[in-house]
């Protein structure tokens, strides 16, 4: 099973990494991730309920972890993938940049809400209350009400070059959380327990987690690809109108 996971690992990182660096392959690329992830997808969940063992302390309750862990890594990747796109932007003004860091957004708040509902669903039976301002809750809210006010800005603002600047600068501030988030059960005093790791858990346990780790990832990667082409043909519609054309200068309108 270790082997396997690492393989696999190994094979969606080359997919990633042939689909961002040869153009060309693209077309195809996306679909083989698509077929890996959708294969992995039922897998996990197989190994999760049924492969992995008991925790001493949770019993069964504690298998959401094989969801709930990997669905709220990919959202703080999307929205990492916001961040980059938002200061390059700013760096230099690109519809691609826009659009990527559109995607990362939406894709990000998406399975961010997802992981908090499942979070919640979790600690119900292991703290005993549905939510609890706990550092890692209260960040992980902060960061989902602020990139949902970056989606609501992107609606209310119809100048492309406008909404395109203002979200950038929005989605730069707002990566400041994300790093809060992911170091707050370290930082503060929670009741979250911390990264998982191989020295915290059962090592089949761990390679479950993994497992299930990359299969959220492919899915991330084919849902950022499909929700960035989206916002891509959007920017082609509206900087295709005189109105909307940005200021003469060295742009990129692609």
């Amino acid at each position: 099973m270790l082997y396997v996971t690492i393989a696999l690992f190994a094979l969606a990182v080359g997919l990633f990494a042939l689909h961002l660096f040869w153009a060309k392959a693209r077309g195809w690329v996306w679909k083989a991730v698509a077929v890996l992830g959708g294969a992995m997808l039922p897998a996990g969940a197989y190994f999760g309920l049924s492969w992995a063992p008991s925790e001493q302390d949770m019993g069964e309750v504690y298998r959401i972890i094989f969801v709930h862990v990997p669905m709220v890594w990919a959202a703080l990747l999307a929205l990492v993938v916001n961040f980059v796109a938002s200061a390059a932007y700013l760096f230099k003004r690109s519809w691609t940049s826009d659009s990527l860091g559109e995607a990362g957004a939406e894709v990000g708040v998406v399975f961010g809400v997802v992981g908090l509902l499942l979070g919640s669903i979790w600690g119900r039976p292991t703290w005993g209350v549905w939510w609890d301002w706990d550092p890692r809750l209260t960040t992980t809210a902060i960061m989902l009400v602020l990139y949902t006010g970056y989606l609501a800005l992107r609606k209310f603002v119809d100048d492309p070059e406008k909404r395109a600047t203002w979200s950038a600068v929005v989605g730069v501030i707002a990566a400041v959380d994300l790093p809060i988030v992911w170091f707050s059960v370290r930082w503060w005093k929670s009741i979250h327990q911390v990264q998982s790791n191989p020295k915290t858990i059962d090592r089949s346990m761990f390679v479950v987690l993994v497992f299930n780790v990359v299969a959220f990832m492919c899915a991330l990667f084919v849902y950022l690809w499909h929700r960035f082409l989206i916002a891509k043909a959007a920017r082609a519609r509206e900087v295709a109108l005189p109105s909307a054309l940005p200021p003469a200068g060295p742009q990129e309108a692609a």
